[in-house]
């Protein structure tokens, strides 16, 4: 679990310890909207607690929250990028690497990405060209929301588009780098959510207009998030592995969860989503964050696609000891020629 005796020079060589950097990019999701806030206090969504993110959150330790950039800190404390607090993207103190804006759509992410790279080159204690870095991508739920108006606009096609370029953009821009692309969330759960929950269904009628038009039914929102998600497995094809210093991973953990977390009798657990039913808690966010983890270490082909956000009974998983990298493309098919002392 050390950092790799000589800093790698092949990203599929790259231990969890050997990352020094971490940023993110999407949307309130990632910005951590209503995650700290009161159980009655929906006005509290509006609040972003960047620090609570599940994918580059900082607050507390792992054992008081579980993020991922709190797991990363546990095998290099020196860590650097996580945001702590509350705060919009703007406020350095804050919100650090953390680009993410509250709103965003996958068309938003090059310039986010344009941004996260310029925070990069302007501060003194990052050194682009020599720390690894990991740069977390979670996006898809707003343009989802806008599809059933927008068919053309924010189709599945756009989707994968605009996550690709960029993607490229960080490829042109950030040596040793690995992206972590948390794949998208089926939303046809809010409707299972909403269900005799007023307060949740009129928000969500804000949130989400998708989620509300009747006419859409909750398998023709569910077959469309099934596009994105498969859409976005084609960015996985090889097209960022043409240098040995950079690739993208696809977390697939949303893939086939399709109903919300339930309660012991049966009703969906309030408890893992802030005040408007939509966005996660603090609780919400530790869950996914252990089911990304896991994802991560998992090797490609053998990835969990189906995040148990019910049962947190079951370990944080540990990296395979017979190949203990960031699972990539390359290593999981082999994993032999990266092997590094």
């Amino acid at each position: 679990m050390k950092k790799s005796k000589k800093s790698p020079t092949s990203v599929h060589s790259l231990r969890p310890a050997d990352v020094e950097v971490i940023a993110a990019l999407g949307d309130s999701l990632t910005a951590a909207n209503g995650a700290g806030a009161n159980p009655n206090d929906a006005v509290a969504v509006l609040i972003q607690y960047r620090g609570l993110a599940f994918g580059i959150g900082g607050d507390k330790s792992m054992d008081e929250h579980l993020t991922l950039a709190n797991i990363l800190r546990k095998f290099n404390p020196n860590l650097f990028g996580y945001s702590t607090g509350t705060g919009s993207a703007n406020v350095w103190k804050t919100a650090k690497l953390n680009a993410a804006i509250p709103g965003a759509e996958s068309s938003d992410l090059v310039g986010q990405a344009n941004d996260l790279i310029r925070r990069m080159k302007d501060h003194p204690e990052i050194d682009i060209k020599n720390q690894w870095k990991l740069v977390h991508i979670f996006i898809g739920g707003n343009d989802m929301c806008d599809w059933c108006d927008y068919p053309d606009v924010v189709s599945a096609e756009h989707f994968r588009d605009n996550i690709g370029k960029a993607v490229q953009i960080l490829k042109d821009n950030l040596p040793k780098t690995i992206v972590v692309l948390t794949g998208m969330l089926d939303l046809s759960l809010l409707r299972k959510i909403d269900k005799g929950k007023y307060f949740c269904d009129a928000l969500h009628t804000f949130e989400c207009p998708c989620e509300q038009e009747s006419k859409f039914s909750d398998q023709s929102i569910s077959d469309e998030c099934k596009k994105y998600m498969n859409t976005e497995q084609e960015l996985q094809d090889g097209r960022f592995d043409t240098s040995d210093d950079f690739t993208l991973v696809i977390q697939p953990l949303f893939e086939e969860v399709n109903e919300p977390p339930y309660t012991p009798d049966g009703e969906p657990d309030l408890t893992f989503f802030a005040p408007d039913c939509f966005h996660f808690s603090a609780y919400g966010h530790a869950v996914v964050a252990k089911n990304l983890w896991n994802n991560i270490v998992q090797p490609i082909g053998s990835k969990s696609r189906k995040a148990n956000l019910t049962d947190i009974s079951g370990p944080l998983q540990c990296p395979d000891k017979a190949c203990p990298f960031i699972r990539t493309t390359k290593n999981s098919a082999d994993c032999a020629p990266y092997m590094t002392p």
